[in-house]
């Protein structure tokens, strides 16, 4: 498409305000090379010392540079222009830069080269060939500049990126100690019983949970959970349902009660899709009894010294779904040699290559096994099986209390 414009045919395309610095110290080329490309749509300045270009670079941006290489009349070296050039690699992205001489040489072509500049324009010139190679180097250096500001937005979404992840994974990090720290750091010692606990998340941060709290000098309550989901959210129902836990367990509580109590908390205090399955038990260590109650959770499994195997039910459904839910406690005595286990459903539904489960009878036979072993020696030995069997990749967060009756 083709303009007229005081009987000058002015190209569109080329109006699209490119900004041309034409640097030449014969102010008769610079009015000529002003008049001619000012008619094509470029805005032009004009300097007329390689200070006045320099100060021009630094104060405005430019589409192109169209520059003489020989400011002295007495010299026709290109001295100053390549001197020029050299300044001009100093600048932040500079313009492309084109050349205008009479008399180069294949050296100074060259090096004018080596220093940047873009293509050449002999004096006089051909006004088509000076517009064709005028309309290039704009054209490229347009594209070059929207690259480079492209690379740079890209860097700074990849470097706001990392930023934001390396906060994340150093709060993730804090979040996790804290939540560590929220475990038993050592099991309480009460003469006939030895307690073991295993915790191991399959992400940064895990929504199981267990406990194991010293009410007097003969009793202590203990308990596990899985909270559903995982991550951050599941982290947090978990330690609040920990600290709920932990402020109604009293030498006096009743299991189903607690129960009862708890479910009405979470039902008031988590999103509708959120849920948790709980068990709740109450040792009393001069009778080696235990009181109970499960909320949905995997029945525990009471592995008798005679070779029997007892699973522990008695409770209601799980937490944070009925709201008037209320909750039976259930009782298990325990004998020398009896072993109780209690786990999450990270260890049985735990899966191999295939995708097979670890399954509940699979753990069954371990401790079947085992039965005779140490409390902690039981722990082990699930573990490694588990952790063998998913070639060391948990789905899910996993969890596993033991109980060892020894007198």
């Amino acid at each position: 498409m083709a303009i007229l414009a005081n009987d000058v045919k002015i190209d569109a395309q080329e109006s699209f305000s490119a900004r041309v610095l034409i640097a030449d110290d014969q102010p008769d080329v610079l009015e000529a090379l002003r008049m001619f490309l000012k008619t094509h749509g470029y805005q032009i300045e004009t300097a007329s010392s390689p200070a006045a270009i320099l100060r021009a670079l630094e104060s405005s941006q430019y589409d192109l540079v169209l520059m003489d290489l020989n400011y002295a009349r007495d010299t026709t070296s290109g001295r100053e222009g390549l001197d020029l050039l050299s300044a001009l690699q100093g600048i932040d992205q500079p313009p492309p830069i084109i050349a205008m001489t009479g008399w180069a040489t294949v050296g100074l072509a060259v090096e004018a080269m080596q220093r940047g500049v873009r293509d050449f324009v002999e004096k006089p010139w051909a006004n088509d060939r000076l517009l064709e190679i005028v309309r290039t180097q704009v054209d490229r250096g347009r594209q070059e500049r929207t690259a480079r500001s492209e690379q740079r937005t890209a860097e700074m979404l990849r470097e706001k990126h990392d930023r934001v992840v390396n906060r994340q994974a150093g709060e993730i990090d804090q979040a996790r100690s804290v939540q560590m720290g929220l475990l038993p750091k050592h099991m309480p010692k009460f003469p006939g019983i030895e307690i073991s606990g295993a915790w191991q998340p399959a992400r940064e941060m895990s929504g199981d949970y267990f406990d194991v709290l010293k009410l007097d000098e003969h009793r202590f309550a203990f308990c596990i959970a899985d909270v559903a989901g995982k991550g951050v959210p599941a982290a947090l129902l978990m330690s609040n349902l920990q600290a709920t836990v932990r402020g109604l367990a009293t030498p006096e509580s009743v299991p189903g009660d607690l129960c009862t109590r708890v479910n009405g908390f979470v039902c008031r205090n988590v999103a509708a899709d959120s849920f948790i399955t709980f068990f709740f038990g109450i040792v009393d260590t001069r009778v080696q009894r235990a009181q109970y109650s499960n909320a949905g959770h995997n029945a525990p499994v009471l592995l008798r010294s005679d070779g029997g195997c007892e699973r522990l039910t008695e409770g209601g459904a799980i937490l944070g779904v009925f709201p008037e839910e209320t909750y039976d406690t259930g009782n298990a005595q325990f004998g020398p040699g009896d072993r109780l286990v209690l786990f999450t459903d990270g260890l049985t539904e735990a899966q191999d290559s295939e995708g097979t489960e670890f399954g509940e009878q699979q753990l069954l036979d371990i401790l079947s096994l085992c039965r005779e072993r140490s409390g902690h020696e039981i722990q082990e030995e699930v573990l490694r099986a588990v952790r063998e069997f998913s070639a060391r990749e948990l789905q899910d967060d996993a969890t596993l209390l033991v109980l060892a009756c020894t007198a």
